[in-house]
């Protein structure tokens, strides 16, 4: 009984991460185009992979993937198609 209950509030707790982070991201790209107009070296965006990620694996597993992928992004990277690969999903 009360493991059903923990599991129940860290599931919603999962929930407000997950949309918190998704939110800021966006916020983010709302903005970030009047900074940076055509430089993404990636498809798709970093911002988008990282709502595919944290919707996909959860806050902690998909900010661990988004800033691997941002850390791929530097003037000397390549141009690439990059999707999220097949695996352990929440």
């Amino acid at each position: 009984m009360l493991l059903k209950q923990l599991n129940k509030k860290m599931s919603l707790l999962n929930k407000i991460f997950v949309s918190f982070f998704i939110n800021l991201i966006k916020f983010y790209s709302f903005f970030s185009p009047f900074f940076y107009r055509g430089v993404c070296r990636f498809n798709p965006s970093c911002s988008q992979y990282s709502i595919q990620a944290i919707s996909k694996y959860g806050p902690i597993i998909g900010i661990y993937k988004s800033i691997v992928r941002l850390l791929k992004c530097h003037p000397f990277g390549k141009h690439q198609f990059d999707k999220l690969k097949k695996g352990q999903v929440k």
